[in-house]
């Protein structure tokens, strides 16, 4: 996947937290650090993220997006 953000860290999906409107991912990478993002219930079902899963930590700004190949 080709993204212009630059601070980008490769992990592992540890637990998926699933609220009202918003599902939070933690992803463990490889430093190791745990780096928690909230996201949409929409982009979570997108993802179709499961713990274990591979999954690719993006920081912007003031934001984390989660992204999975």
């Amino acid at each position: 996947m080709k993204l212009s953000a630059r601070n980008q860290m490769k992990g592992r999906v540890v637990s998926i937290q699933r609220g009202t409107v918003a599902t939070v991912v933690k992803v463990e990478v490889q430093t190791p650090a745990l780096i928690s993002a909230s996201i949409t219930n929409e982009a979570a079902d997108d993802l179709a993220l499961k713990s274990g899963d591979a999954a690719l930590v993006i920081v912007k700004s003031s934001e984390v997006i989660v992204g999975k190949e």
